[in-house]
């Protein structure tokens, strides 16, 4: 052992240079983590800074928004700027050269018409032009427009198609070459020159046709966010006459059959009070159902997917054919007669036409409920063929009498819910009273793409 390390044993340290007194004061134990940067408090000033220069970055955005907007209100004074910073640019060449009042005369002169230029982009150019050349045939060599040429060749490309762009272009060629052969114009200051306009030109030209082609995308987004917004109020009309139809025939029915038994059991009340409690519980029955049908449709229109079982049970699927059956039996609860008589084998169509077909029999049944009259008899033939389902609701009740003057719609909606269903699938409905004594609906729905 050398007498340093004895002198750094002495002292208490070891090879990297901890003291006893800083591991047991917990010291090695933070410096061994060094990227730790929460302990040290070194992340909290560095994010404080960076919350500093972000709303610096803010600012300084803002600021120059609201100049933006400024400018936009006033371009002849952002014209005018661009002239006086033109000027601005040349003094430094006009002090060296030590110009006189002439040469700061023709420079205020050839830098003048850009207060104009958007207003008459290519007169500027060519007065701009013209007067640098008159300066130059002039003697003043002190004067070096290029920057105002620029300008205003940049605001030709810019604010003017690029078909009209050439015109001026080879106008100022016939202007350089004029100038080189009879003004005494050297070729490098041609050069220069025709390299500055041809670039602002270009530069002015591609800036426009970007702007151009921005703003075609933008008008494309909005014209197609227009239509998306159409198609969403129309969808919303669509569900909501959906929804309307599906409440009616809900309400409607399960009404008419609640008024039919109640009808019943309060004509019955006195002489079987037996038979009309009976009635009673069919009519909570149908109350019941209704309100569940009711729930489960306007559960529907609720945001946000079934979580629980009572959810799960109003999404269920919605009535047929096959439920024609308990449609009926409820009808003939009310007092109604009525047989169904199937033809054919359905084709498996789905959902919708087995929906569509359950809801115009409930709708004639239900008018056969209200309108018909008591011992009232109804039959309905379904007929399956090869294009769809034929079908035909008659009764023999007093609709005729009743519901002749009504015109064809009586009370509208009924009908006219039927009408709907049945435009859905290529049909349409045939309402009106029998010969006879009754009432006759009749529909022909394609599914298929037979023909009748």
């Amino acid at each position: 052992m050398t007498g340093g390390d004895i002198e750094q044993v002495e002292h208490g340290r070891d090879d990297l240079g901890r003291s006893r007194g800083d591991e047991l004061c917990g010291v090695s134990a933070r410096r061994s983590a060094p990227y730790d940067l929460s302990r040290t408090g070194r992340w909290r000033g560095w994010d404080l800074r960076w919350v500093r220069r972000s709303a610096a970055v803010c600012s300084v955005a803002r600021v120059v928004r609201r100049i933006v907007a400024r400018a936009r209100e006033h371009p002849r004074v952002v014209d005018a700027a661009w002239a006086g910073l033109v000027v601005l640019a040349n003094v430094p060449v006009l002090a060296d050269g030590h110009a006189g009042v002439v040469g700061w005369g023709w420079l205020c002169a050839v830098c003048l018409p850009l207060v104009w230029r958007r207003t008459a982009p290519v007169l500027v150019l060519y007065v701009t032009v013209g007067l640098s050349l008159a300066s130059y045939v002039a003697g003043v060599q002190e004067v070096h427009p290029v920057t105002a040429i620029a300008v205003a060749a940049y605001t030709v490309g810019r604010h003017r198609p690029w078909r009209r762009v050439l015109p001026p272009v080879v106008a100022l060629g016939t202007a350089y070459l004029y100038g080189t052969l009879v003004a005494g114009l050297r070729w490098d200051d041609v050069v220069t020159l025709t390299s500055v306009v041809t670039a602002a030109v270009l530069l002015g030209v591609t800036l426009q046709t970007r702007l151009a082609y921005l703003a075609g995308l933008r008008e494309r987004a909005e014209r197609v966010e227009r239509e998306r917004d159409q198609q969403a109020h129309l969808a919303v009309a669509a569900e909501r006459t959906r929804i309307a139809r599906e409440v009616h025939d809900i309400v409607t029915h399960n009404l008419a059959v609640m008024v039919a038994l109640s009808d019943g059991a309060a004509f019955t009340a006195t002489a079987a009070p037996e038979r009309a409690a009976d009635t009673m519980g069919k009519v909570s029955a149908a109350g019941r159902e209704a309100l569940a049908d009711m729930r489960r449709l306007l559960g529907l229109l609720r945001d946000g997917g079934p979580d629980t079982a009572g959810e799960m049970g109003r999404l269920a699927p919605q009535p047929g054919v096959n439920d024609l059956d308990l449609l009926l039996d409820q009808v003939r609860e009310a007092g109604v007669r009525v047989t169904l008589v199937r033809e054919g084998v359905p084709d498996g169509w789905g959902p919708g036409p087995g929906l569509a077909i359950y809801r115009i029999v409930q709708e004639a049944l239900t008018n056969t409920i209200k309108h018909a009259g008591p011992d009232a008899a109804a039959r309905i033939r379904l007929s399956y063929t090869s294009y769809g389902a034929d079908l035909e609701i008659t009764d023999d009740g007093r609709g005729a009498s009743v519901l002749a003057g009504a015109g064809p719609w009586p009370g509208g909606h009924g009908l006219a819910g039927m009408a709907e269903r049945a435009a859905a699938y290529g049909g349409r409905i045939e309402a009106g009273p029998l010969p006879d004594r009754g009432w006759r609906v009749h529909t022909r729905l394609r599914f298929g793409d037979g023909s009748a």
